[in-house]
């Protein structure tokens, strides 16, 4: 029976991968599926853990304060590199763009065991931005043997960097299962509602994530002033869980801490954070994953970054890409806000992710890895 270590350590990490553990471990095909968490983001992996029901068999827990990049690179090849010694596994799983990503698949390299990158292709031209995760995930490709692309855009980009196009399959992508999942159990009664006490039926809920490296400074402080002058607006409510970061809490607390509508709360679990997406008007984010998850639930995006590797879900429509600049910022926003006929577009805007079908894709890809039979998701040139 094939084994696969499937590996992640970050939050957004767990997101898309606790649902396709989930459908593996459910599915008649013969995959025996082991999984390691490093616990890069501690606090937060452990919220994404619980919402899903998953128990890592092997978790590194490898996080020290003050740790750098290179010092969390090392200790992740390390941890990695004894479980693959330890307990072989036929193929080890990751995603995305993290240095979690980035040392489990070195170390799966270095023991001569193949690589399956979920979420592969994604690229913004430059290595700078986002810093690492251009990088990170342009080095994965190059020691991945199974490539799986969320969108067919991402796939154009590994065909030009020359990826072998019978390793690369496209899925969609499963942040959207997940996000799927979770509002219709809540829909369903089967998961509470919170009860915000920022709740209000006469403020719009604009939802706040902004915690990117390379927002740190100016960005960050930039993007504050921005959220200071919309809160000068008595009919909105920001909501706003505050990275842990240092270098984040310091400079927003201090920038927006003594604004009556502006509510900095600590960072919540996923099944709370789809309930706050459920009920924002629109979100204002430097996250990759809310550009792919907001549109499954009708809600606009403004993304506060100067690049993205998520282009189709601006070619959508379903996102506007606007930078950090505070005279850009408050424009977008206001117009979400009073021009109804612009919001009604930006949220009916179709989905470029996918529909909730990616783990069944993504299953039916490794299995075919490893029965040897083609699989219909493998991407081809296009005429």
């Amino acid at each position: 029976m094939p084994r696969l270590l499937i590996v992640f350590g970050t939050r957004p990490e767990a997101v898309k991968l606790c649902p396709l553990i989930g459908y593996l471990r459910k599915m008649s095909s013969p995959l025996d599926v082991r999984v390691c968490v490093t616990a890069q983001h501690r606090s937060m992996l452990d919220q994404v853990l619980e919402a899903f029901d998953i128990h890592p068999d092997h978790d590194l827990d490898l996080m020290r304060p003050g740790q750098t990049l290179a010092g969390t690179a090392a200790a992740v090849i390390h941890g990695i590199a004894k479980i693959i010694q330890d307990d072989p596994p036929d193929m080890v799983v990751v995603q995305g763009d993290t240095t979690t990503t980035l040392g489990a698949a070195l170390a799966a390299f270095y023991a001569h065991v193949p690589v399956a990158h979920v979420e592969a292709g994604l690229r913004t031209g430059d290595l700078g931005r986002p810093f690492p995760e251009e990088a990170n995930r342009r080095l994965v490709s190059r020691l991945s043997t199974v490539h799986l692309a969320a969108t067919e855009a991402a796939a154009a980009n590994l065909r030009a960097e020359d990826i072998n196009a019978n390793r690369i399959f496209v899925t969609g992508n499963s942040v959207v299962d997940a996000v799927l999942g979770i509002r219709d159990r809540i829909l369903a009664g089967e998961i509470n509602r919170p009860s915000w006490p920022f709740q209000s039926d006469e403020r719009k809920l604009i939802l706040i994530t902004a915690h990117r490296r390379e927002s740190f400074g100016e960005g960050l402080q930039n993007i504050c002033e921005a959220l200071r002058r919309l809160a000068a607006r008595q009919d909105v409510q920001i909501v706003y869980p505050v990275h842990c970061n240092p270098n984040v809490v310091d400079p927003v607390w201090q920038r927006l801490g003594d604004l009556e509508n502006v509510s900095l709360i600590d960072p919540v679990g996923y099944t709370p954070f789809v309930d706050l997406m459920m009920r924002s008007h629109f979100i204002l984010t430097d996250s990759g994953g809310i550009q792919e998850e907001a549109p499954s639930l009708g809600k606009p995006v403004l993304v506060m970054r100067e690049t993205t590797e998520r282009q189709e879900a601006i070619d959508a429509g379903t996102a506007r890409l606007i930078g950090t600049d505070p005279e850009i910022i408050v424009p977008e926003a206001s117009l979400l806000l009073d021009d109804i006929s612009h919001y009604k577009r930006m949220a009916q805007a179709h989905n470029p992710y996918g529909d909730g079908q990616a783990c069944k894709q993504i299953a039916a890809a490794l299995a075919s890895h490893f029965s040897g039979r083609p699989h219909q998701t493998s991407s081809e040139p296009q005429a």
